[in-house]
């Protein structure tokens, strides 16, 4: 291209996730509590959503040295908003289904590139759960889960009083001092764990693939497969009764139930894939915070919850599922604490992010893209949350009665996304369609949180 001033440099991960092998595509839904009104759309989009942050109005343009810079574009805001027309007067059931279907289908349409890789479609339709929907679709080259949630929460406000900011649920974490003699073994079983996760990792990336199973179709080019979403959801007190009885995190509690559901499904439908190698790619935001910050503070240089993807993925083996683990369905929840805080005790998820800049440096952003790829591909799910505020909130004075994500585009045939939201923990399930039965995995998660919260309350 000619002329290459004023052009942003993107980020190495902004470009690993919009490259000719990976593109992943986040949608935001939310459920609005009554009639939906659109008429303030352009004004929120121009005076609120498009400051936040410049790469809204920018393209993805490649210089004539073959870099992947940010280009800043007037934006035609009348191209970015969609506003579908289904059928009048038909039952909530109906647009219920045509609201799943949309949802399917603009979640795997690519994002045109001439334009900023952001849309949002507003659907005036009741549905089971909400009197109209917003989908914000936002490509995951403009930021991860954490800044786009930061971002959206920019454009709404506390329901109850919109001069007070929204609050979140404390991250509750307790430093305890430890002896120098008491750290030496902890130190030593780093180094033994850093070597096994990050070798377990790089063959994982390379060499070793997850079997195939109910939940796992091995399929080349699964990605571009249609996708079907189901949500569920689940109270944040009775998860925190589980995580103070068992001494464990609310993280551990969320997987564990995930995984005992998963293996459950994967059960009914092959009793021999009880058997099978399955791998979970747990997502771990690597920013030291507690709580969203504001899109000032993000974008600030050396911010320590800089805007951007800063993520890191945790490989969790699903335990296999035997007589002895489902009269014990606590040992999930346990199994998931041990893998989840031996691999935070080593320092793979540092290796593997220096592999990724060394494959990088070598041989480009495009080999990198390939590298992630693989780990995708190679393993069988994704697992995922983000914390939400404890307050309801409202868009343009229109109540938010839920909210949930979803990410479409990686090579694999199930994802599980988790937002918590005023007391209550929404999780959808997202399957390859034809593939997986969503709502009977999301009918077996519900009942391993049952036998969990059931077990941890009689412990």
């Amino acid at each position: 291209m000619d002329g290459e001033e004023g052009l942003e440099p993107m980020s190495p991960s902004a470009q690993y996730l919009k490259s000719s092998a990976l593109s992943l595509t986040i949608c935001g839904v939310l459920e609005i509590e009554d009639e939906i009104d659109d008429s303030m759309t352009m004004s929120l989009l121009k005076d609120i959503f498009l400051p936040i942050n410049p790469r809204f109005s920018s393209i993805m343009v490649t210089t004539k040295k073959g870099e992947k810079k940010w280009k800043k574009v007037e934006v035609k805001l009348e191209d970015h908003v969609i506003v579908p027309t289904f059928p009048s007067g038909m039952s909530v059931d109906y647009y219920d289904e045509c609201f799943n279907e949309y949802l399917s289908k603009i979640a795997t349409e690519e994002l045109p590139p001439h334009r900023p890789l952001w849309e949002i479609h507003v659907l005036k339709y009741p549905t089971k759960n909400a009197a109209g929907n917003a989908i914000f679709k936002l490509h995951h080259s403009l930021g991860d889960g954490y800044s786009l949630m930061g971002a959206l929460l920019s454009c709404l406000e506390r329901a109850d009083d919109p001069s007070v900011p929204l609050t979140f649920p404390s991250a509750g974490t307790r430093i305890r001092r430890k002896s120098f003699m008491r750290r030496i073994p902890r130190f030593f079983a780093g180094l033994v764990y850093t070597a096994h996760d990050f070798g377990w990792s790089l063959f994982k990336s390379t060499l070793i693939k997850d079997d195939n199973s109910p939940i796992r179709s091995g399929a080349d080019g699964v990605e571009f497969r249609p996708i079907a979403t189901t949500t569920t959801t689940i109270a944040i007190d009775q998860l925190k009764q589980i995580k103070s009885k068992l001494n464990v995190t609310i993280n551990d509690v969320i997987t564990g139930v995930i995984i005992l559901g998963t293996r459950l499904y994967m059960q009914k439908a092959d009793e021999e894939s009880i058997k099978s190698k399955t791998t979970a790619l747990v997502l771990l935001n690597t920013r030291a915070i507690n709580g969203y910050k504001s899109i000032d503070e993000m974008i600030k240089p050396n911010s320590d919850s800089p805007w951007g993807n800063r993520f890191a993925f945790l490989q969790v083996p699903l335990p296999k599922l035997t007589r002895d683990e489902l009269l014990n369905p606590l040992s999930f929840v346990k199994k998931a604490h041990r893998i989840i805080k031996r691999q935070k005790n080593s320092a793979a998820v540092y290796l593997t992010g220096q592999l990724l800049r060394l494959i990088t440096m070598v041989r480009g952003h495009e080999a990198t893209a390939q590298h992630i790829h693989a780990t995708l591909k190679n393993t069988s799910m994704a697992i995922s949350n983000l914390v939400g505020p404890v307050e309801q909130m409202a868009l343009a004075n229109h109540l938010c009665k839920g909210i949930y994500f979803v990410v479409a585009g990686p090579p694999q045939s199930l994802s599980v996304t988790m937002v918590s939201y005023v007391g209550k923990l929404r999780i959808a399930v997202t399957a390859e369609k034809g593939f997986i039965d969503q709502n009977k995995l999301k009918s077996c998660i519900e009942y391993a949180f049952e036998v969990i919260y059931k077990a941890a309350l009689e412990a």
